[in-house]
């Protein structure tokens, strides 16, 4: 075999500046300031203001300062009314944002803070105080004594909203797109206010948070919103029981009956007090969960998956730009069925199926009158194709049946898809399945398998029936020729080791599954069978039923700060019985591309790493980003396209998968 190693592309976006030592571009005004814990809170705020509530930049003014009785002091973020000169009297909406550790009750720093600086600004009708993980927002009103009151209320007003009408009850085309960690900041905070206020584990805190959010998605999908609280029932217990009953229902009428393969009887309640749904209802009420992006989305929904199911069984999720890349090389089309037969939270899945319905979307589009916007019924065929790929072609499979069901909640939150995920022992005898699992898996019926298995010697698979099935299972000895074969005992028999690692019982497994001659995967591969002296009869069992199509060699970071093995993403094809005899003969000869990804977008504790200048300092890149927002003139959404200039993420990842495909394209 000859391979051949290929050169990863210099970056596709090139550095227009860079940013010091230890700062930070401010998203509004383009200044370097401080990058400080606080500061990433601010930030963030920026951000939704401008993309999610629909304010325009230039009427937003980080730092702005007011004079507060005899002192000046600074806001941390203003918003003036539309179009105004920013001084102290114009002032609308006022953003205090503190570190995590800042508590709401702080004497210099808290809420009261706030309240101040808001009564300072005559005109300041709202204000918002947040450490990421609590946040509050008030209304200010006139005591008639010549004072003010400040009235919690669930949000600040988005552009051209008023606050009783439409902040405090959303209107359909009022649901916020998320942005940033907007939402992993809600997140957070509904899971730890359901924690401290039921006294539940997390993992029981995590599942009722998650029945919420999969009403909020289903209440989406309905022609009338009725998943809401109002400022009333989140301020009283006697009344919020009036927001459970509602949220209830709707629970059971379109959760419960639609997906009764994750929620059976015994979830049918929300197991929360009144004051709970209506304070987590009134957390979420304002997104649009279908219509944020899917890379928000699943940060957001990772981040309180892993802290709640992450097992010890091997389990260590695979980032999301790794599952990325490995679904692009591979391309899988609409017509492809798609597998990961240890699918975790779904993570490969997701992005394998939205690779494809890319295409599908694409092919649709190309038929409609109006490509932007098609009629009634090309939109329902766009949906029918949809759901056509999703029951024919997605498929997965998991041991742990807790990560099973958080799978289909995420499928259903980026897309859907659920209907195709399986608990079940992957490595076991085919048919030990249930009927509908070999009815819908068969050995040598997966077009692409996209996947991380569970590795590690300290998790060994030792059960003699599940051994017998594999090849890798058994004992090998080297001939005189240097061939490896399989031992056999004196009647004839294989001779089987006492156990093995699944990683390598799910190489075969996974070939096994694939369609010869066509079907193809992607699997994070521990290093130690690529290089171990020890595991050479694996690799030459592979080679005489497979090529090797990739290897890319992953950044020891790639799985921190959970763990630090190393790692390589193998691509393979399985050959068909013509190839398997000519490789057991004479071997195979082919190119192999391989890459070294150095950087994959974080460091050893998890921290986002950026691209540096050859001085060291961050660099600055231009994108084109588009983004909708309301019209000043009609009211009416529009999508514009805008520059942005930001650091970018050190992550070779997508260039590797770039790299590979013009490398096919190259072998034609």
């Amino acid at each position: 075999m000859m391979n051949a190693l290929h050169p990863v592309t210099v970056p596709s976006v090139q550095p227009v500046g860079s940013v010091p030592e230890g700062k930070v571009a401010d998203f509004l005004t383009g200044k370097f300031v401080r990058d400080t814990p606080e500061e990433y809170i601010r930030q963030n705020i920026e951000k939704a203001l401008v993309r999610q509530y629909k304010y325009v930049p230039t009427d937003c003014e980080p730092e702005f300062p007011i004079k507060v009785g005899s002192s000046r002091k600074r806001v941390d973020i203003v918003v003036f009314g539309k179009g105004a000169d920013h001084v102290q009297a114009n002032a609308y909406i006022l953003v205090e944002t503190k570190r995590a550790d800042v508590k709401p009750t702080h004497r210099t720093e808290g809420i009261a803070q706030l309240q101040s600086y808001m009564a300072a600004c005559l005109n300041a009708q709202f204000g918002m105080w947040t450490n990421g993980t609590e946040r509050f927002c008030f209304a200010k009103r006139s005591d008639n004594r010549g004072g003010w009151t400040f009235e919690e209320i669930i949000d600040i007003p988005g552009f051209g909203q008023s606050e009783m009408d439409d902040a405090q009850r959303p209107r359909r085309k009022d649901l916020k797109v998320a942005t940033a960690d907007n939402l992993l900041f809600a997140f957070r905070r509904c899971h730890n206010y359901i924690a401290a206020h039921e006294g539940k584990q997390k993992t029981e805190a995590f599942w009722e948070l998650l029945k919420l959010i999969f009403t909020k998605i289903e209440d989406e999908r309905s022609h009338n919103l009725t998943f809401f609280a109002t400022p009333s029932e989140r301020s009283s217990s006697t009344v919020a029981s009036a927001a459970k009953k509602r949220i209830q229902r709707l629970f059971k009428q379109r959760v419960v009956k639609k997906y009764p393969m994750i929620f059976d009887v015994k979830d049918a309640d929300i197991d929360l007090k009144p004051e709970v749904v209506a304070y987590v209802v009134t957390e979420l009420q304002g997104y649009s969960l279908l219509r944020s992006p899917v890379d928000v989305k699943g940060v957001a929904y990772e981040e309180i998956v892993g802290s709640n199911l992450r097992g010890d069984r091997g389990e260590f999720f695979t980032p999301r730009n790794a599952c990325r890349m490995a679904v692009s090389m591979l391309d899988p089309q609409p017509e492809e069925r798609i597998l990961d037969p240890s699918c975790g939270t779904g993570g490969f899945l997701i992005a394998g199926m939205n690779h494809a319905l890319e295409y599908v979307e694409k092919f649709e589009r190309e038929q409609w009158v109006d490509p932007t916007q098609g009629s009634e019924y090309e939109q329902a065929e766009l949906y029918r194709h949809r759901d056509e790929y999703f029951r024919n072609c997605v498929f997965g499979i998991d041991l742990n049946p807790a990560l099973v069901r958080a799978a289909k909640m995420n499928m259903v939150m980026n897309n859907d898809g659920s209907g195709g995920l399986f608990q079940a022992n992957t490595l076991e005898n085919p048919h030990k399945w249930s009927p509908r699992l070999r009815e819908a898996v068969q050995l040598g019926s997966i077009d692409v398998i996209v996947s991380n298995p569970p590795f590690g010697a300290k998790i060994p698979i030792d059960d003699e029936e599940i051994l017998v099935q594999y090849d890798l299972a058994a004992v090998w000895d080297q001939d005189e020729t240097g061939t490896w074969i399989i031992r056999l005992d004196k009647q004839g028999n294989r001779v089987l080791q006492k156990s093995q690692p699944p990683e390598i019982l799910f190489i075969e497994r996974a070939l096994q599954l694939l369609k010869p001659g066509t079907g193809r995967m992607a699997m994070v591969i521990p290093n130690g069978i690529l290089n171990n002296p020890g595991n050479a009869y694996i690799r030459s069992w592979i080679l005489k039923r497979a090529q090797i199509l990739a290897v890319v060699d992953m950044q020891r970071d790639l799985f921190q700060p959970k763990n630090d093995t190393q790692t390589s993403m193998v691509l393979m094809r399985r050959l068909d019985d013509v190839e398997v005899d000519e490789a057991e003969a004479n071997g195979l000869d082919y190119p192999v591309f391989m890459a070294v990804a150095e950087k994959i977008g974080h460091d050893k504790r998890g921290n986002v790493i950026y691209r540096r200048t050859s001085d060291g300092e961050d660099a600055l890149v231009k994108r084109i980003e588009t983004i909708s927002e309301i019209d000043q003139e009609t009211g009416a959404e529009v999508m514009r396209e805008v520059e942005v200039t930001e650091r970018q993420i050190d992550d070779e990842l997508p260039e590797v998968a770039m790299a590979y495909r013009n490398w096919l394209e190259e072998q034609v």
